[in-house]
């Protein structure tokens, strides 16, 4: 029985330190990463404020425009780990969830019948982060349940105020300042560009 036991608890772990990492990061592109940033601002801050007002905007992409930039790093994780002897099943498993949050963000704003049997079921059984899970992040003021893939983690660390927390810290010590996300009521009017997706659109993916 202990024979079994190990290899599935570390399963677990791995998995939820891979959607911690997920949450890190989505929590990062919400909290700080505007359309301008240096670098990172076209390729992750426009998307993501495009997902904030248009939350089903995702849903018609392919899995690898979801996913490249992800695939690519755990690609990177793995030969990594392989030049330095430490590649294992806990390292793949960890890429393998990594590499697919983004698909499991997505799966989580699709309908039943878009996603089908097999992952409705388990999003139902709680395996996939479920839609309704996922929905209180989209919920005024957007600032909580940042993990994507479980439902386990998000109210451990939202009951902890663990995020809040962490702004606190480097508001404090860096000065830096949450980003002014326009999609909630009362943040000024979103930028003309967004605007401009918004009505190419017509509300196709809302």
């Amino acid at each position: 029985m202990t024979l079994f036991l190990l290899p599935l608890v570390e399963a677990i772990l791995v998995i939820l330190l891979a959607d911690f990492i997920g949450g890190v990061v989505h929590w990062a592109q919400d909290a700080y990463i505007r359309e301008d940033t240096p670098l990172v601002g076209l390729s992750l801050g426009k998307p993501n404020m495009i997902h904030h007002h248009l939350p089903r905007f995702m849903t018609h992409h392919s899995w690898w425009r979801s996913s490249w930039d992800l695939v690519l790093l755990m690609f990177i994780l793995i030969i990594t780990m392989w030049l330095t002897g430490h590649l294992s099943w806990q390292v793949w498993l960890f890429a393998l969830v990594g590499a697919n949050s983004n698909q499991i963000h997505k799966w989580s704003h699709r309908t039943r019948a878009e996603n089908g049997r097999i992952i409705s079921f388990f999003q139902d059984i709680r395996v996939l982060q479920s839609p309704h899970h996922h929905a209180i992040h989209h919920t005024n003021p957007k600032d909580v349940r940042y993990c994507p893939a479980s439902n386990m983690l998000n109210p451990i660390l939202d009951f902890l105020h663990f995020w809040k927390g962490v702004e606190w810290v480097l508001r404090r010590v860096f000065g830096l300042k949450r980003r002014v996300d326009t999609s909630i009521p009362g943040n000024g009017l979103p930028p003309a560009w967004l605007n401009e997706v918004r009505s190419e659109h017509a509300g196709k993916f809302e």
